[in-house]
């Protein structure tokens, strides 16, 4: 039964407010709204839209209103969208799309447009204007594309540390600097593990104690292991840390600057200057020295005389005699100093004269065999075809009774010493990688000893005026600055090579004497012999290993360059394909090179092996380094010699 408080509901009412409602939100929406009807013959058309649509495409759509939608909207016409709005008039299927309208070739618009059946036969286009939205976003992606872009081309990479997870995120640039890639775990742990091992402990103290502790920025040169190839690079790190409302320290953000190319320089430099203070000192000093020792020379000579003067008008036997000798006698030996100080100022009197080297050592050969003693063997090692050379005897013999009376003090008990002569050549390129080499021709007297050995503090001193490691009364420091005034006053050079507990080696470079070859037609430079096998590179010391690697690539080689016998281990055991050649120093800290190459030939049966060394072949043989059979060649060695070296090693 119908309660009687219930009241007819009255239809229409209801159907018109709810037309009312509908139009009222159709009105106020801010979004356009066109709406169309399907006719029977298929033509869809524009029946009113909303104001918003009016106030987003700026014209009055009354005039539209009955018309076809290619006709109220010609810019429509040659789109797909007539069709789309049809079928969904039709079938009821919304369809969504992004509309842009062209004004006199310039884009006018692009608007979002959402179509809709509202009843059967009935559509509704939503659409709003993106335009704005759409700028932005393509003024971000271009910022983005800048920002990378410019990462790249700088080589710096930037990241944003998360201290709250202990993970940090960073660009594809610093991925690449680091050479990890995105599988790699990116967490605090693992950047440390990416530090180099001897400056892991220096970083997280750092971070811990001068970043986090202080709040301080990050600011910090340090040296990576790059995960993917192992190289060593110096980079700079900077970053600014934040804190959240609690105090507590959330992120950090920054970049990384590859500095590698720039520490190098910076090294390199830094050798240049250490060399030319140590030249501009060795030539104040000598200039010092020079004025002092003439001056001095002229005082003794002055107390030589009169003391010879008065020993002719004292009796032999009478005690003033005796004590005048004395005096002769101290005389004497001050004027051998000062002639050792104006060898070194580069100012002694000298007769040069055109020489055999041979022929000088082996006529003094006889008075160094007395001055080293029975204990000390003497070999001798001369070259053949020597060149000749323009220098005093005398300061020969100066050069060879010093350096074998410092090899002698430096052997405990029996040992043995070396004297052996060779031609050299020096071409530019090699002199760029010898600072102290100039180009030429030039013949070499090197005297080497099993000794005791220097440190590389005591050879950077080696040639300072009173620098002796002698004891008190045994040594006044001006032997080897006199050699190397000799040295430098006949436009030669000399390079020393030693080691604690394994001797020394004196490498002195005097040039060829070509006076005599003038007129004759220039030699031909000697053919630079070039290859194409794969040669695995082992040498501790870095800049020889980078100099010798790049002679080889320019001589057509292909290199695995090794910095020690573990990782040259390393790579023979990974590298794909022959190798043809091991090249590698003799003496390394944790494995003679003829031990490395026993175990390398036992990968690679045909590998032939190339040992190199700065001290002599003789020197290395006699501590059982090298045997008769072993393929030698001696540092410094230029271009030409290891190209021919090679080529006669790997044609056997």
């Amino acid at each position: 039964m119908q309660n009687q408080n219930d009241k007819p509901i009255d239809t229409e009412k209801a159907l018109r407010k709810s037309e009312m409602r509908f139009k009222s939100i159709v009105n106020a929406s801010p979004m356009g709204i066109h709406m169309y009807e399907l006719t029977d013959a298929g033509e869809l058309i524009f029946i009113g839209s909303n104001p918003a649509a009016q106030r987003i495409l700026g014209v009055d759509h009354a005039p539209f209103v009955g018309k076809r939608i290619e006709e109220a909207f010609p810019f429509l016409a040659s789109t797909d969208v007539p069709s789309h709005y049809k079928a969904v008039a039709r079938d009821g299927q919304p369809w969504k799309t992004e509309q842009i309208e062209y004004e006199g070739g310039e884009i006018r618009g692009v608007f979002e447009v959402l179509a809709f059946q509202t009843e059967p036969g009935k559509m509704a286009a939503l659409f709003n204007d993106v335009s704005d939205r759409k700028r932005m976003m393509e003024a971000l992606r271009e910022s983005e594309y800048f920002f990378k872009e410019s990462q790249r081309a700088a080589n710096i990479g930037s990241y944003k540390l998360n201290f709250l997870t202990g993970v940090w995120e960073a660009s594809e640039v610093l991925d690449s600097l680091f050479g990890i890639d995105g599988h790699y775990p990116k967490t605090i742990e693992s950047w440390l593990a990416l530090v180099y091992p001897n400056d892991r402990k220096m970083m997280d103290q750092y971070l811990k104690e001068e970043v986090i502790a202080k709040r301080n920025s990050f600011n910090k040169e340090y040296r990576i292991v790059r995960k993917s190839d192992g190289a060593v690079r110096w980079i700079h790190g900077l970053g600014k840390i934040v804190f959240d409302h609690n105090n507590t320290l959330e992120t950090m953000t920054g970049t990384i600057l590859d500095i590698t190319d720039r520490k190098h320089a910076e090294i390199e430099r830094e050798k240049l200057q250490n060399q030319l203070t140590q030249a501009q000192k060795m030539e104040s000093v000598g200039r010092l020295a020079g004025g002092v020792a003439h001056d001095f020379n002229n005082m003794l000579g002055v107390i030589l005389g009169y003391t010879e003067l008065a020993m002719e008008k004292a009796p032999p036997l009478d005690p003033l005699h005796a004590d005048l000798e004395e005096i002769q006698k101290a005389a004497q030996r001050s004027a051998d100093l000062t002639r050792q100080l104006l060898a070194f100022a580069s100012k002694q009197t000298v007769a040069p004269k055109v020489l055999d080297l041979n022929e000088t050592v082996e006529g003094m050969l006889k008075i160094l065999r007395r001055l080293i003693g029975e204990n000390i063997a003497l070999a001798w090692k001369p070259g053949h075809g020597l060149w000749p050379i323009r220098m005093d005897p005398t300061q020969i013999d100066q050069i060879l009774a010093n350096l074998c009376v410092n090899a002698r003090d430096a052997i405990s008990g029996a040992g043995k010493v070396t004297i052996e002569t060779t031609n050299a050549s020096f071409d530019a390129e090699d002199c760029d990688n010898h600072a102290a080499f100039l180009p030429g021709d030039y013949v070499l007297l090197a005297v080497s000893d099993n000794g005791c050995g220097m440190s590389p503090e005591i050879t950077s001193h080696l040639f300072e005026p009173f620098f002796t490691t002698k004891e008190v009364g045994k040594g006044t420091g001006l032997g080897l600055a006199s050699l190397y005034g000799a040295i430098k006053q006949n436009n030669g050079f000399v390079n020393v090579y030693s080691e604690l507990g394994k001797g020394t080696t004196f490498k002195i470079y005097l040039p060829r004497d070509t006076a005599k070859k003038q007129a004759e037609t220039k030699e031909p430079q000697p053919r630079i012999e070039r290859g194409s096998e794969t040669i695995l590179l082992v040498e501790d010391e870095p800049a020889i290993l980078r100099m010798t690697g790049i002679i080889l690539e320019k001589l057509g080689y292909n290199v695995l360059a090794a910095s020690s016998p573990s990782e040259a281990l390393r790579l023979a055991r990974e590298h794909n394909g022959r190798i043809h050649l091991l090249l590698t120093d003799v003496i390394m800290p944790d494995m003679q090179g003829y031990e490395l190459a026993k175990n390398l030939q036992s990968l690679y049966p045909k590998m032939k092996c190339l040992f190199m060394s700065g001290y002599t072949a003789h020197s290395i043989a006699r501590a059982d380094l090298l045997t008769k059979d072993m393929h030698f060649i001696q540092k410094p060695f230029s271009k030409t010699d290891l190209g021919a070296k090679l080529r006669e090693v790997l044609k056997k």
